[in-house]
Formats: structure tokens, C-alpha cells, sequence
């Protein structure tokens, strides 16, 4: 039968929040305001409120928003923001987090008293291997397309899907990991495109960890390069066979025969090597021998016997994740094992939302999706992480709290280790003030969460002896006012990767003086931040003569102190130059011109054959007769 919670609790003299702790600790599901029971299970849950009759305690879980009080209250929405304002003074969304203080000061203004519990901990899930899965069926394999920048990987892929992507890409560069499906007459292949250019490290290893199949794409005019070095040492950290597509044999100067040398040497024996490495001699550009690539991917997907079951309990894998206007989170989902279907509430790292829609690769409307399988799913309510696990729940607040437990937990290891989970402005202007290395801050904002990875790994890797380069805050998303004024209290410059400021962050950093710098192209906005770190590093200074003064008189006012009535014998004085004073060849003074005048003016320089009067920054003991040599540093070019 369905019982409703409210009448439930009213029943017994209790609110809603008493009969959902009930229903939690007895293990049973709970669908917004109702749930199910059999006559037993009812009865139970009955002698649970009997013993709570009364009670003016409610266990709430930490991390509870307004919406869940006032459910828990059995209050109207409306009057739990009313109580916030005006008793509370606190400004919140019904779906707004509020800190734990403020909940139980809320709770306690509706006469009941918090006692927290412990947020529950997910159940841990044993992997199936493929041969015990009960309706296990082949399913596609996952290939991963891996090498050196321009060696044709993005052009291989677009001859394979007969989709031009290649020109919309800036400087050549595949932005983003792009997950497509490919339908052969022997079979389908799921292709995730990982970007080449070195900046892209951190993404090609990830992309690697979600693949069966790894195809190594080298240039036949080229041979092996320094990404390829690392994307074949990716492939074998992820325990994936290697399949090598040996690209441009079109061209006239293609070398085939070294290429097959030269992987060798990197513990990649090809067969006619007399290795376990598939080879295979192709062209992006006319074609040639891809009808043989892809015959082989399937051929090695029959070997891996790749099966998973489309019945079976869902996990999936997040691929890559954005924010679009007009659609807010948006996250590429790769079905590992079971099926997606739209209107599912999942669990997506430590975000949790339910489906609202679902689009294949092709861009159209599906409602299920089955095992290797891309799908871009739109629902969630924060932009989780590319590589975050995916997991179907049954309900939305059993979701809720999962990703809330993981939050937690997460922020509970981040402390462990040392670090602050979360930046505040306090908090950063006290680390600097602390510390006394000199520091180049970044807010770095990208518009996919590879990206911001990329930029940030590579930016963390910039090193110097002098000047260390740390990354305050980096997220999805255009650049926010928030965003610079976090960058002004740490004295910040904010870097945006494919990004643009809002309007009103665009004034913001012109009224703040915050520098905001925009890129197309990872390489330029690395090769910008190593120049500023260069012009941050230590200058070297050298000393350079200005000019030589003799102190003919001394001059005592009771306002001004004591003035050196002087006279330039050599060169020119400066006010605020660096200066020795000699008496004969004994030093008396090494300091700082403090003022310079000439009659009744105050002046910058005083040049050769002039008369002058100084004074000595904290010093009156000059004699008539001394010589003063006047010298500035400069910085001087290594």
C-alpha cells in the first residue's frame, strides 16, 4: 500500500522528518512525500513513531537546504524563507545549502531541537567479471585514437565518420574529447577522440582509462615523436592493446619500414617483428587501408571477448562535462555496463540530477542507451568531473544525499592532506601574507573540465627557483565578477581558455585593476604565463654612476633641519639617488638623497656646474668640504 508521510507524522503528533529518519533506519524507500509498505513493514514503522511521541528532537543529515526543513518540518516553503530573512538574516534559494548553524537556528525557531546524523555511506559494489554477468552480450569495443600533434588522428577519425571536424578546431588542436559512434556492416565501434598536443597529457591519460583499444597514430614521413613516446607509455599504464595506424603512406617520402623500427624500441614489437602488435599502413587523405584498420579493431574486439549486460546494474563514465547557456550542465556519458534511460535520477560523482534529455552522437533524441554507448545527457544540477563514475538511484533525495556523502568526504580528505577545501578570501590573503616565496596567482576558467585540467597541470608544472606559479581557483564556466574579486584580494591575474568575461565582470576588472587574459590556443596562453613568470624572477641590478657634489655649506633651519648647500662638479643629482658621502677617503654615510632644490624650488635633477641644496635621508652630519658620488641601480639584461 502507499502511505502518506504528513498524515503519517500528524497521526502521531510528529512532522515528516521524524518518519523519514523511521524509514531510513528501517532500510525502507522512501518517493517524495509517500512510500510503500506491506501491512508488517507498516506496522513496524507504526511502533517506531509510538516510541518518539512527544519528542521535541529531529535528526536531520548535515548539508540540509530549505526545501528539505521545511519538508522536514512539515512547514510551507514559503514561511521557512521568511524565517530565514527575518529572524535569521540570511539570504538563501530554496535549493541553497545552508551552513549548519543556520539550520539548527531555523529548526529551533520552529520549536525542535537538531540532532545530526551521520550522512550515509554508499554501499560498495562488487564488480562482475564478464563471465559471471548472468545476461552478458558482446558488446562494441571502446577505441581511443592516441599520438603525436599533426600526425593525423582528428583526420583519420573524420574520414572513418565522414564528418568534417578538423577546420573548426583552433590552430589544428582538438579541444575537447569527443566520444562518437561508428556502424559498420560487421559491427559498431565507439571512438573516443583525444586531443595530441602535448598540453593535453592529463586528458589523453584519461581518455586512456576508459578504452579497450588503443589505436597509435603515426606519421609515416615522421616517425616516432615525443606524444607518441608518452601515448603509447598511457596505453600501457591502462593495460589496453595497442593497435598502430601508420598515417600519410600517401605521401612521397612516407617510411613505413621505420616506423615498425623504430616501436621496438619502445617495447612495441610489431608482427612482422614477430611481436603481438597489429600494424597497419594507412591514408587520412585518400582512404587507403582503413577498410583493413577497422576490420582489425573488430578482429581484436572478438579476441578481449568484450561482453557486458544491457539488464544489468548501470555504470558509466563521464567523458567530458561543460556548462552551455541556455542548457546549464551538460555531461558526455559513456555506458560501460547496463542501460541509460531518460528520465533516470543518477549519480554522477558529487552531483546527482534526473534526466531530462538525452542525445546520441549524432546529436538526435534517444531514450535508453546500452553498453558502449556515448550519450550527452542534460538534468544534472552542478557540472561533474570528466572521469566521474555514473550510478542509476532510485529516488531523487537518495541521490541527493549520496553526492552530498561524497562532497563531504571528499572535503574530509582535502583536509587530511593539508589543504583548505574550500578558498576564501580571508583565507587566501593570510597564506600570502604567511608565506615568503613570491607567488604568480591564477584564477584559471575553461569551458570544458578537460581543458581546465590541461591548463592547470601544465601551468602547476611551470617551475622556477624564485617564483612559484599557483592556481587559486579554476573551474567551468565564462568569468564571473566573482571570479575577479577573488583575483583582487590575491592580487591575481585571471587566465579564460575559450571563455569570454560577463559584462559585468568586464567592468569589475577594469574598476579592480585586475588583468584578464583570453586564449584560443593552449600553447600561447602557456608560453604567456613562463614569460611573465620570467619578468617576475629576481632582477639583477648594477651600480651606475650619476654624478659627483661638494658640500660647501651647512645650513641650519628650525623648520627644515640642516640643508647642504652644495655645488655639481661632476655629472648630475637626482632627488631620491642613491649616495656615499667621503670625508677625504673615509666613508661617513651611505643613504639616499631625501630633497633636492635649486634657489627656492624643489627640482628632480641638478646637472653639472650648478649649485644645490640637500638633504640626507635620516642623516644631518655632513661637513662643509665633504663629496658626495650620487649612483642609481639599473637592471641589467642577462
Amino acid at each position: 500500500m502507499t502511505v502518506n508521510i504528513p498524515e503519517l507524522a500528524k497521526e502521531f503528533g510528529l512532522v515528516p522528518g521524524h518518519v523519514h529518519h523511521v524509514l531510513q533506519e528501517l532500510g525502507l524507500e522512501v518517493d517524495g512525500e509517500q512510500f510503500e509498505a506491506d501491512d508488517d513493514s507498516l506496522e513496524l514503522v507504526k511502533v517506531s513513531l509510538m516510541e518518539l511521541e512527544g519528542t521535541k528532537e529531529l535528526t536531520l543529515q548535515p548539508g540540509r537546504t530549505p526545501r528539505e526543513v521545511a519538508l522536514a518540518l512539515g512547514i510551507p516553503q514559503p514561511e521557512i524563507q521568511k524565517t530565514l530573512i527575518t529572524k535569521l538574516k540570511t539570504m538563501a534559494a530554496l535549493g541553497t545549502v545552508l551552513k549548519d548553524d543556520i539550520t539548527e537556528k531555523l529548526v529551533a525557531a520552529n520549536g525542535f531541537t537538531v540532532v545530526w546524523a551521520d550522512a550515509p555511506k554508499p554501499k560498495p559494489k562488487v564488480a562482475q567479471q564478464p563471465s559471471q554477468q548472468k545476461g552478458a552480450v558482446t558488446r562494441p569495443p571502446v577505441v581511443t585514437i592516441m599520438g603525436h600533434v599533426d600526425h593525423g588522428k582528428t583526420s583519420l577519425l573524420d574520414y572513418i565518420r565522414k564528418a568534417n571536424v578538423v577546420d573548426k578546431e583552433f590552430g589544428g588542436i582538438t579541444q575537447h574529447i569527443g566520444a562518437y559512434q561508428v556502424n559498420l556492416p560487421e559491427g559498431t565501434i565507439t571512438f573516443l577522440d583525444t586531443p595530441g598536443h602535448a598540453a593535453f597529457t592529463e586528458m589523453r591519460a584519461r581518455g586512456a582509462q576508459v578504452t579497450d583499444i588503443a589505436i597509435l597514430v603515426v606519421a609515416a614521413d615522421d616517425g616516432i615523436m615525443p606524444q607518441t613516446i608518452e601515448a603509447i607509455a598511457h596505453a600501457k599504464n591502462a593495460k589496453v592493446p595497442i593497435i598502430v595506424a601508420v598515417n600519410k603512406c600517401d605521401k612521397p617520402d612516407a617510411r613505413p619500414e621505420r616506423v615498425l623500427q623504430q616501436l621496438t624500441n619502445h617495447e612495441v614489437v610489431p608482427e612482422a617483428f614477430g611481436g603481438d602488435t597489429i600494424t597497419c599502413n594507412v591514408s587520412a587523405h585518400t582512404g587507403e587501408g582503413i577498410p583493413q584498420l577497422l576490420e582489425m579493431i573488430l578482429l581484436q574486439a572478438e579476441v578481449l571477448q568484450l561482453t557486458a549486460d544491457p539488464k544489468g546494474e548501470l555504470h558509466g563514465v563521464v567523458i567530458e562535462a561543460k556548462l552551455e547557456r541556455g542548457r546549464g550542465p551538460v555531461a558526455t556519458v559513456l555506458v560501460k555496463s547496463g542501460t541509460l534511460h531518460q528520465s533516470d535520477t543518477i549519480v554522477v560523482g558529487q552531483t546527482f540530477g534526473r534526466i531530462k534529455a538525452m542525445t546520441d552522437h549524432a546529436g538526435q533524441k534517444i531514450e535508453a542507451a546500452g553498453p558502449s554507448t556515448p550519450v550527452e545527457v542534460l538534468g544534472l544540477a552542478e557540472v561533474p568531473q570528466a572521469g566521474d563514475s555514473v550510478e542509476v538511484e532510485k529516488n531523487e533525495r537518495r541521490a541527493r544525499e549520496l553526492a552530498e556523502s561524497r562532497k563531504t568526504a571528499a572535503r574530509s580528505e582535502e583536509m587530511a592532506r593539508g589543504a583548505k577545501p574550500k578558498m576564501t578570501l580571508r583565507g587566501i590573503r593570510d597564506m600570502l601574507n604567511q608565506g615568503e616565496m613570491k607567488e604568480l596567482n591564477l584564477v584559471v576558467k575553461a569551458d570544458v573540465h578537460g581543458s581546465v585540467e590541461a591548463v592547470r597541470g601544465l601551468l602547476e608544472k611551470i617551475e622556477s627557483d624564485e617564483v612559484q606559479v599557483r592556481v587559486i581557483h579554476s573551474a567551468v564556466g565564462t568569468i564571473t565578477e566573482n571570479d575577479i574579486l577573488l583575483a583582487n584580494a590575491a592580487n591575481a591575474i585571471v587566465v579564460g581558455f575559450n571563455v569570454k568575461p560577463e559584462g559585468g565582470a568586464r567592468k569589475e576588472a577594469e574598476r579592480r585593476k585586475v588583468e584578464i587574459r583570453t586564449y584560443n590556443i593552449i600553447y600561447e596562453l602557456i608560453e604567456d604565463i613562463e614569460k611573465a613568470v620570467k619578468g617576475m624572477l629576481e632582477p639583477k641590478f648594477e651600480e651606475q654612476y650619476l654624478g659627483t657634489v661638494e658640500i660647501r655649506v651647512r645650513f641650519a633651519f628650525s623648520r627644515k633641519g640642516v640643508i647642504a648647500g652644495c655645488y655639481v662638479s661632476d655629472g648630475k643629482v637626482t632627488r631620491n639617488a642613491k649616495c656615499r658621502v667621503y670625508r677625504g677617503k673615509e666613508l661617513v654615510y651611505e643613504g639616499e638623497v631625501n630633497t633636492l632644490r635649486h634657489l627656492k624650488d624643489d627640482v628632480r635633477e641638478v646637472t653639472q656646474g650648478f649649485e644645490c641644496g640637500l638633504t640626507f635621508e635620516g642623516w644631518e652630519g655632513f661637513a662643509e668640504g665633504d663629496k658626495v658620488e650620487a649612483f642609481e641601480m639599473v637592471q641589467i639584461n642577462d
